[in-house]
């Protein structure tokens, strides 16, 4: 996948535009899963059972994969703290944070109009 958008420029980007490499970042963060994680963390670190916990319906596997692209996006942190058994922490980075409000507006906003819509 190239880096530029239809511009040709690195620095304009278009959503719309076929090879945007926009759009990737777009389907993580449009993702309900990175939607419901972003949630989750958003009062603070949690080990990764809490955060299975609090997102009902998410297996292991899913957590896990969405927890990497996460972090692989510079959107949280894994923290291994050395015990016996291990402990690992998942937070928020400041850009993850900057989510927090826009993706709480879209889960409110889903909650609030479930029943107008015919789905």
């Amino acid at each position: 996948m190239t880096s530029t958008c239809a511009t040709g420029e690195h620095d304009k980007h278009d959503v719309f535009a076929e090879l945007c490499p926009c759009r990737g970042l777009l389907d993580l963060i449009a993702n309900k899963w990175t939607t419901l994680a972003v949630g989750a963390l958003e009062n603070g670190p949690l080990r990764f059972g809490a955060l299975q916990r609090h997102m009902e319906g998410i297996s292991p596997k899913v957590l896990t994969q969405t927890l990497r692209r996460m972090e692989d996006a510079g959107l949280l942190t894994r923290t291994v703290y050395p015990a016996v058994p291990l402990h690992v922490e998942y937070e928020l980075t400041p850009l993850g944070a900057s989510l927090i409000l826009p993706l709480r507006g879209l889960r409110d906003w889903a909650e609030t109009h479930l029943h107008d819509l015919t789905i």
